[in-house]
């Protein structure tokens, strides 16, 4: 959320970046609807004065005629203040839904563009495998090794249902546990989150309004959630931090629950694209400065870059043009990995930062010398299983249909191949 003094002092900047993350929002209408809101609030707070004066005067009143005529002054004045508390709890909730509407203004860097097809690649790494035979998708290979049974998965949990299972549990317990030693290293605080969240949360980090078909929604109205985003920062909810404990680094494993209802037809075989996974994400609450932001963002995205590299994944990164990014974010990074079976990359992390965007939403501060001011938040992913074994096992395969174990995983794993 942007405060609402610097939408009203930079319009058209706030217009523009609405333009370009192409989202259908009136800057004037917000403008309007925040004169009304502050027109009524005065009158509102000028009735309110004037019941508490007319109260003084009934207590000192000395004759009853008096009295009985100043209590009919306020019981007209306590009705028409009902009136006008009405108007403005009305026009409270136009401004606060328009509010939610506002995009961050995305960074001068961010390249732009109308949708995904204009994120520009800015680096590929590793040698792709060149195979002497043709390679199987990971879909053969894990059932060829019993690692995977989608047709029991879709029995229990129905479309994009599976069990993972045998070496297929014990490859994805393996990257969990490196991946954990990993970035432990890199001044994490580790962290289990809840997978079940009130919605107001989603409103704060921006996966509502404009994702709630995305969500799972329990009977008590809460919701799941698809990312440890959410849970880390609702833990700082309406705190004040102190400046010395700065920035705050936290490494969240979580459980994952996404509808994916905008891909209908896609991936709709494999692990590519699941209802349910885990991730581990790395998230980071820093001082409000925006080059203290770009460091840091710097920082996790090369983090999640050391430790594909680390196994071998040949990745490609791309910087997410204005039309494909989200509403909340300032810039974002998306780190693809090779699948040969398809000859395509596949997104598998991203990086992202808010500035205040979050932070105001969930109002967390912190003090600087005596003035509170809202925390800039970031986040990125770690890892996230099953999708990583899709191109750990398609990169790795053999032409004898074994599978090989990078180096870094092989002692969490317990073998050097599966045959």
């Amino acid at each position: 959320m942007l405060d609402i003094k610097f939408i009203r002092e930079n319009k058209e900047l706030v217009a523009e970046a609405a333009r370009k993350k192409r989202i259908a929002f009136a800057v004037e209408e917000l403008v309007a609807a925040d004169d009304l809101r502050r027109a009524l609030l005065k009158v509102v707070e000028d009735k309110r004065a004037e019941q508490n004066r007319v109260g003084e005067q009934i207590a000192n009143a000395k004759d009853d005629a008096k009295r009985k005529a100043l209590s009919e002054a306020m019981r007209l004045l306590k009705k028409g203040l009902q009136e006008d508390e009405e108007h403005l709890k009305q026009a409270m909730q136009k401004w606060q839904a328009l509010m939610l509407l506002v995009p961050n203004v995305p960074d001068m860097s961010v390249p732009e563009g109308a949708s995904e097809e204009d994120n520009k690649e800015l680096r590929a790494w590793g040698e792709r495998p060149q195979f002497s035979f043709e390679p199987k998708s990971h879909i053969e290979l894990m059932k060829a090794h019993g690692m995977v049974d989608f047709e029991r998965g879709t029995k229990v949990h129905g479309f994009r249902g599976y069990f993972i299972m045998g070496d297929g549990a014990l490859l994805s317990w393996a990257v969990w546990n490196y991946a954990r030693n990993f970035f432990l290293k890199k001044d994490f605080v580790p962290f289990i989150t809840p997978a079940i969240v009130k919605k107001e949360h989603f409103f704060g980090t921006g996966h509502l309004p404009s994702g709630a078909e995305d969500l799972y929604e329990t009977q008590d109205h809460d919701f799941l959630s698809g990312t440890a985003e959410v849970p880390m920062m609702a833990y700082h909810a309406d705190e004040v931090l102190k400046k010395e404990e700065l920035p705050k680094r936290y490494l969240a494993f979580s459980p994952c629950y996404r509808r994916e209802a905008g891909s209908h037809g896609k991936d709709t075989k494999g692990l590519v694209r699941v209802h349910e996974f885990y991730k581990l994400e790395q998230i980071v609450l820093c001082e409000a400065s925006h080059a203290e932001s770009v460091r840091i963002h710097e920082e996790l995205n090369r983090n999640t870059e050391e430790f594909i590299e680390s196994l071998g994944l040949p990745y490609r990164q791309l910087s997410i043009s204005t039309g494909d990014l989200k509403a909340a974010h300032v810039k974002s990074y998306d780190t693809e990995l090779w699948v040969p079976s398809e000859g395509k990359y596949r997104e598998i992390a991203s990086a992202s930062y808010y500035r205040d965007f979050q932070t105001r939403r969930f109002n967390i501060r912190y003090d600087n010398g005596g003035v509170k001011r809202y925390a800039h938040s970031l986040n990125a992913t770690a890892i996230p299983t099953p999708r990583v074994l899709v191109a750990l096992i398609e990169n790795n395969q053999r032409a004898d249909g074994s599978i090989a174990i990078p180096k870094a995983i092989v002692p969490y794993f317990g073998k050097e191949e599966i045959k």
